[in-house]
């Protein structure tokens, strides 16, 4: 007699045609936009009998616990998300979430692809479509994955919950379902690997991030000429102001990066912390003889899960002041901070039931112990953790040239996809029905 991990393997090798099909048929129904997207998903759901759920929000009425976001950062459209609910009649299981999102990118630059971006091509063995790694593939994992299970699981046995919930652009879907009751034993965020390593990884950490902008006035000097360059000494010229602010803001990541330490980021990368000057503006090119009015500098902090995003908050606030301090001229006019946006670190531990479980799931799908990538800064799987305590960790094929890091022809690695349904398929097996899977 077959056991049902046993059963699960052969079904995803029999149905390898079935579940690239259905990942197509996303990326097709991405021509028409997400709305099209979660139909699809809809229908898949109905069609394998799960109960399925609409839940429409704003989100900007999402309750902000361990992160924030501006106005201007936030997606002010209301948006939708689909849920479809496994519910188990039987004893001794536990419940688990399996999450990814259905929205991609803005489509620009679609002529330069070298395929349709929506007809879903097959080429050497990569999958391209618009989205399908970001995360039109985490879709379909789940959705083929609940399949696979369902199919060859007992009806008693699996308490399992799909959330296809919009993440771009802090749509916040997976939070909103959260803090609207969603619940369970474990999560898991579906999503192929931005890292090269694909099923090679588990994400079970990952750093918290801090964005921000600072706005340092200027002074023109006393004078009428509409070029200035002769008066400048007479000035407070803000991009110069700006040049020795990051100066000290540097000075100030660096002594953040000798006193935080984080063994699995310092293993890996060398550092801990990072702060990184990443945005400059001032003036303009047809008004080089002029002191610009201000100049405004981006940042972006990465601190490990270990620090409070309010504690590292409060002492950005507090090296900008003491760096304001030695300046005359910023003293005078205090710089502007602007809080862009800023979310929690967070991590599992590899002796966790659930990293456990998902490394054996994926062993048996891919023959090989995955590792933990530390450096998946804001990764959604901070989402759970963070907002309920649900323990989450992340998973996903091979991928390469994302829409959102510039790229073209993006893709995901067809034979890894396929091991990835079968992973997820099998961790529902170990996670929720142990007694049918032993």
């Amino acid at each position: 007699m077959t056991t049902l991990p046993e059963r699960i393997l052969a079904a995803a090798a029999r149905d390898r045609d079935a579940s690239l099909a259905f990942l197509r048929a996303l990326i097709r129904a991405g021509r028409d936009g997400e709305a099209a997207v979660l139909d699809r998903v809809q229908s898949a759901m109905e069609t394998a009998r799960c109960v399925v759920g609409i839940h429409d929000y704003a989100p900007a009425t999402v309750p902000m616990k361990g992160e924030f976001a501006s106005a201007s950062a936030m997606d002010g459209e209301e948006r939708r998300c689909v849920t479809a609910r496994r519910k188990a009649s039987g004893t001794g299981g536990r419940s688990l979430v399996f999450f990814a999102h259905p929205d991609s990118e803005p489509v620009t630059d679609a002529e330069r692809w070298t395929n349709d971006p929506f007809a879903g091509a097959v080429v050497n063995g990569r999958i391209h479509g618009w989205g399908v790694a970001d995360d039109l593939a985490g879709v379909a994992i789940m959705a083929e994955a609940m399949r696979l299970f369902a199919e060859n699981a007992p009806p008693d046995h699996g308490e399992v919950i799909l959330a296809c919930t919009p993440s771009k652009r802090h749509a916040r879907g997976v939070s909103a379902l959260l803090h609207s009751g969603l619940d369970a034993d474990a999560a898991v965020y579906l999503h192929p690997a931005e890292s090269g390593a694909g099923m090679g990884e588990v994400k079970a950490f990952c750093s918290g991030q801090l964005e921000f902008r600072v706005v340092v006035r200027g002074l023109p000097p006393p004078t009428t000429e509409p070029l200035q360059t002769a008066f400048a000494h007479l000035a407070v010229n803000p991009v110069q102001e700006a040049l020795r602010l990051i100066d000290r803001m540097r000075d100030f990541g660096d002594r953040r990066a000798e006193r935080v330490r984080s063994e699995p980021l310092e293993r890996t990368v060398g550092r801990s912390t990072n702060l990184m000057a990443s945005y400059v503006a001032a003036g303009a090119p047809a008004k080089l003889a002029r002191v610009p009015e201000t100049c405004t500098v981006g940042f972006a902090l990465a601190f490990p899960p270990s620090e409070k995003i309010e504690d590292v908050r409060r002492e950005v606030e507090e090296a900008l002041a003491e760096a304001v301090a030695e300046r005359p001229a910023l003293r005078e006019r205090p710089p502007e901070i602007l809080w862009d946006a800023g979310v929690s670190g967070a991590e599992i531990p590899p002796d966790h039931p659930l990293f456990r479980a998902t490394a054996r799931a994926i062993r048996a799908a891919t023959g090989r112990d995955p590792e933990v990538n530390p450096m998946h800064t804001g990764s959604d799987i901070r989402n759970p953790i963070v907002q309920r305590g649900i323990p989450t960790v992340g998973l996903g094929p091979l991928c390469g040239d994302l829409s959102q890091n510039g790229g073209h022809d993006e893709w995901v690695d067809a034979e890894d996809y396929l091991r990835a349904v079968a992973a997820a398929a099998l961790l529902i097996a170990e996670w929720c029905a142990p007694d049918a899977a032993s």
